[in-house]
């Protein structure tokens, strides 16, 4: 039977044990105890389990006041095992080298304990048991081995650092005086941008044919289904020209057309235009699909907007060449 096989058995072991004989807690603690040849006092390639070493397991309470006691000797492998009857709280208890014991520590030259007191540490719990750890205890010789990379009987080379190559004097260049430029013309004036100023014109000033140049992105014979989509075309028919529809006046839908044109126009002329092309078409498609009431505060939003919130953004425009 494999190992993974025996790990499946054991819970039904353990119901098994405990159904006859009742749950009787125990807690179990283990841990290994390694000779630190070279005493750098942590583990290494040159460090091996060590035999016949006392180790010694005391708890204290809050008070510090010694609770508990144990004590075991290490077997052939370096190992320890300490049986501790009941469920005890260990969580407070270290482990540490005693004394090399009666086994071989001594001869071999490595029985002095070394080291810190390691804490146990819970590393498993079911039906009232419980397995403890501890971290490597370490003991030492009296001297490190002669084979360690740092002992003194194998001293380490000083770096023997070779002789400073003789460097000749380096003459200083010679100076010279940077020639005074010139000052440099000022640049011109940048041109202005129309598109990036804020400018904001009547349908009046669109249909002035001194200005006919502003018309950039769509043109006076584009169609206004074309433009505004299929609920300008139920509206207004398919025939009707951007040009003509700038000329609406006296009825709310015509005016619509009229100030959303204008906006469309103004939109495409100044980034800074208070609606870009795709506001100024839906605005006015969801105005078409609303009532008679809608229609009008839509092309009232547009007036304000084209004639520059009553003149505050004014029209920038200059006669066409």
């Amino acid at each position: 039977m494999d190992w993974s096989h025996s790990l499946m058995f054991l819970p039904f072991l353990i119901l098994f044990s405990s159904s006859i004989h009742g749950i009787h807690g125990d807690a179990m603690v283990s841990g290994t105890v390694f000779c630190d040849q070279c005493k750098d006092g942590q583990r290494s390639l040159f460090d091996y389990p060590i035999y016949g070493i006392k180790v010694k397991m005391e708890c204290a309470n809050s008070n510090g006041e010694i609770t508990m006691s144990r004590e075991e000797t290490t077997d052939w492998l370096g190992n320890y095992g300490m049986r501790v009857d009941g469920s005890p709280d260990l969580s407070n208890c270290y482990a540490e080298v005693s004394s090399n014991g009666d086994g071989g520590g001594g001869s071999n030259g490595c029985g002095v304990g070394a080291g810190p007191a390691q804490k146990l540490r819970l590393m498993f719990r079911m039906f009232d048991m419980e397995i403890y750890s501890v971290d490597s205890l370490l003991t030492q010789p009296s001297q490190p081995m002669s084979f360690c990379p740092n002992s003194s009987n194998n001293p380490v080379p000083k770096p023997v650092r070779p002789p400073a190559p003789e460097v000749s004097p380096v003459m200083p260049p010679p100076r010279f005086k940077v020639p005074t430029l010139p000052p440099l013309p000022p640049l011109p004036p940048m041109p202005p941008v129309p598109f990036l100023e804020a400018s904001a014109c009547s349908h009046k000033n669109w249909t002035m044919p001194e200005y006919k140049c502003y018309w950039r992105a769509i043109n006076p014979e584009m169609k206004v289904a074309v433009v505004f989509g299929l609920e300008a075309a139920r509206k207004y028919g398919t025939d009707m020209t951007l040009w003509e529809g700038l000329q609406g006046r006296s009825d709310p839908y015509k005016t619509l057309l009229r100030e959303a044109i204008t906006a469309l126009l103004n939109s495409y002329n100044s980034l800074q235009f208070p609606y870009n092309a795709i506001t100024v078409v839906t605005r006015f498609n969801l105005a078409l699909m609303g009532s008679q009431r809608t229609a009008l505060r839509t092309a009232l939003s547009f007036i304000r907007a084209n004639s520059g919130y009553s003149g505050r953004t004014p029209c920038k425009f200059t006669a066409c060449n």
